[in-house]
């Protein structure tokens, strides 16, 4: 790549590299939104958690035009697209904040309606995820809603998943032949454009290469129970799941 690409571009960019990953994406937004909706109404105040390049937030406020969205990450990549796409647009701002630091509530101005998040807490392991879901109660208001899309299973049902795993990954290969990025060639797209190159640097030096493969994976919870036990030991009223592949869920926390 020798130009610099729009931040529309690279948003685009973006949703479809991560629906090579899941093609049922756009289904769980859908989802996610119709439970904001139900329990906080159209015009709801809502955090867009690890918000990447502000792919939730920018469905939000398509279907809610009186919304209002914080987005927080700390991929300095992401958030400049995010920004980038949303500038102009007084319903979305978006703050910089690690959520391994005890101290990231402090740069959100809560109480917020619900928070959601999508496809970014498999990252944490077990314990700093528990303390996370403590942090995230105390910024909702009574009542609100935490919605939680990520990589989730049943392994009650390993012969099913499995599966489906197969048909998938069949299909993401006739997919990536015919062209589509996945995660490492994104990233090698991100360090080749002009205006993120420098950033994609320091992305690589805080985060780690994408380039390179995955990270090791420590202790991280895999299966939905964990997240729904979780959520009700750190305080939550409800919690239940609310949609799922064989590989993913959505769950919901009440406060």
């Amino acid at each position: 790549m020798t130009e610099t690409l729009s931040w529309q571009t690279w948003q685009d960019s973006w949703d479809r590299q991560q629906e090579w990953y899941m093609p049922d994406r756009e289904e769980r937004f859908r989802v996610m939104l119709d439970t904001v909706e139900a329990l906080a109404g159209p015009e709801p105040r809502v955090l867009d958690l690890a918000c990447g390049t502000g792919s939730i937030t920018d469905r939000l406020l398509k279907r809610f035009p009186g919304a209002r969205s914080t987005g927080l990450d700390y991929d300095p990549v992401l958030l400049t697209i995010a920004r980038g796409h949303f500038e102009g647009d007084d319903r979305a701002e978006f703050v910089t904040a690690d959520l391994t630091d005890p101290g990231w509530t402090d740069a959100v101005d809560g109480p917020y309606d619900a928070v959601v998040t999508a496809t970014a807490l498999h990252w944490l392991d077990a314990e700093p995820l528990r303390v996370l879901y403590g942090q995230i109660r105390g910024v909702l208001k009574d009542g609100g809603v935490f919605l939680n899309a990520d990589h989730m299973t049943d392994e009650s049902a390993p012969r099913l998943n499995a599966a489906a795993q197969a048909l998938l990954t069949a299909r993401q290969e006739r997919a990536k032949a015919d062209g589509a990025r996945d995660w490492e060639a994104w990233w090698t797209e991100v360090a080749d454009d002009p205006a993120l190159s420098e950033l994609a640097q320091r992305r690589f030096a805080m985060l780690g290469d994408p380039r390179k493969g995955a990270r090791p994976v420590g202790d991280r919870p895999t299966t939905t129970q964990w997240h729904l036990d979780a959520l009700r030991e750190r305080g939550f009223a409800e919690a239940r799941q609310l949609w799922c592949s064989h590989c993913d869920a959505l769950v919901a926390a009440l406060r």
